[in-house]
Parts: structure tokens; C-alpha cells; sequence
């Protein structure tokens, strides 16, 4: 299964433009997306908590939001980014945390080296044919392989408000978790789990947020301005976000499955 394939309807190349988009705002995307709840990260490492000490690959690591998350936890953890720029900002947030230039498809990590493969927020735009036999080939017996999501909870209603508002033709595609099962011969069965989380939030940082979504990234500039000033007069319009901070209510969702 390609990449592409956990976006349904999406053209190979609409996809692969929207993955490298992010190292324009790399900046941006340190300062302004999630981190990870606790919990979520905890019931992603469980199989592999017998180990004691298990050393952790964060895989695409993007500027170290899960990486930081996970350091509280484990104390041996490697980053792989394949974006330059997300790379840097990484480094300089989390120093001394060994971060390696790389790929899904090309992980410069022996056989058998980590005991977990955690993925955050980047899992759908993996080439998971190449990358499914590399993960497994990275990790050690009994290892195990998770994604984390974070999602706004759009069952919340001006959440729902928001995201109809954000919309844009290219964002009404929507990659589903179901589409990233990887099954034999890598992996096993696949379970999921859903944790709540959120972020405190003002106006001007929600649509700082939702300037770095890929979608938003990949427009040209004119509809992109108007999608954010869209989003800045519904924030400023509705009541649960217009008198200053706000939180957001986020739901991580995760997916693990062991190593066959």
C-alpha cells in the first residue's frame, strides 16, 4: 500500500506536495502545533514496557513534538526528519536528543536497532510500500510500530464550526486511519485507542495553527489569505472563542500493531 492510498481520491502528486510543505513554517509548526497527551504515548510504548529500558525511534519526527513527549518516559530516543529545515529547528529545541537525517523509506538505523517505531502526525504520507518492510527491518523482536494523530474534536460544535470554515478543496480530502492497517508480513493485527487532549489557544494563534496544516500551506497565496481571514472573523464571531483564550478540544487518536 502507497502513501497516497490514505488519502482516497487524492492524486500521488497533490500528496507529495502537501508532505514537503511543511519546512517553509517550520518555525511556525514548533511553535504553534500539540504536543502528545501522556496516556496516548504510554499505550503506544506498553508492549515493548517490559524492556525496561527500550530505545525508541521517533520517525519523522518533524521539529520534535512527540520526541519531547517521549523523553519523559524513556530515556533512549532517536529522531529521523527528512526536511532540513524542520531537522534544524528539532536540534535546537531538543539538544543533545540524537537526530538523524532520513526517511520512512531509508532509515539510517541498523537492523533490529529500536525496540519502537512511534510516528507522529506523518504516518499518512508514507510510501508504505517501501516503508513498511523498513520499519520492521529497524525493529527488534517483540518491537512495535504506532501513529498518533491529534484531531480537532469536531463533534464539539464550534469546532465543527471551524473546521467547515477552514475548509478548502483540497482539504475535503481526508486521509482515514482504517486506510494505514500494513498487515503480513510486517505487522500484525492492529489495535487502535483514543485519548483527549488540548491546547490552550487565542485567536491569533488558532489561525496561526491552521496556517501550517498542509492543506492551507499548498495554496497559492491569495486563497490561502482568504481562508485565514475566513477562519479569524468565525473565532471572532463565536462566543466560546471570541472573549480571549480559549481551549481547544483536541482527540489523539493511535494505532499500534507488533512486529511479525
Amino acid at each position: 500500500m502507497g502513501g497516497p492510498s490514505a488519502f482516497p481520491g487524492i492524486n500521488p502528486e497533490s500528496a507529495a506536495r502537501r508532505a514537503s510543505s511543511f519546512g517553509d513554517q517550520a518555525e511556525a509548526y514548533a511553535r504553534e502545533r500539540p504536543d502528545y497527551p501522556d496516556a496516548a504515548v504510554l499505550w503506544a510504548l506498553e508492549p515493548v514496557a517490559v524492556h525496561g529500558a527500550p530505545r525508541v525511534l521517533d520517525l519523522g519526527a518533524g521539529t520534535g513534538k512527540l520526541t519531547e513527549v517521549l523523553l519523559r518516559h524513556v530515556t533512549d530516543v532517536v529522531a529521523v526528519e527528512p526536511d532540513p529545515a524542520m531537522l534544524r529547528q528539532l536540534r535546537g529545541r531538543l539538544r543533545g536528543v540524537e537526530a538523524l537525517p532520513g526517511s520512512a523509506e531509508r532509515i539510517p538505523l541498523p537492523d533490529s536497532s529500536v525496540d519502537a517505531v512511534l510516528v507522529g502526525q506523518a504516518m499518512h504520507w508514507f510510501d508504505l510500500d517501501r516503508a513498511a518492510p523498513e520499519m520492521a527491518r529497524v525493529l527488534a523482536p517483540g518491537g512495535v510500530l504506532a501513529g498518533l494523530w491529534n484531531l480537532d474534536d469536531d463533534q464539539v460544535p464550534w469546532v465543527n464550526g471551524m473546521k467547515q470554515v477552514s475548509s478548502s478543496a483540497v482539504s475535503r480530502t481526508q486521509w482515514r486511519p482504517d486506510a494505514l492497517a500494513l498487515g503480513e508480513p510486517w505487522f500484525g493485527a492492529v489495535e487502535q485507542a483514543w485519548f483527549p487532549h488540548s491546547q490552550r489557544r487565542t485567536i491569533e494563534s488558532m489561525v496561526a495553527t491552521i496556517s501550517t496544516h498542509s492543506h492551507v500551506l499548498t495554496l497559492p497565496e491569495g486563497d490561502r489569505a482568504e481562508l485565514l481571514g475566513r477562519v479569524a472573523d468565525y473565532l471572532r464571531s463565536t462566543p466560546e472563542t471570541s472573549g480571549g483564550e480559549f481551549e481547544l478540544p483536541i482527540t489523539t487518536v493511535v494505532v499500534r500493531t507488533p512486529r511479525a
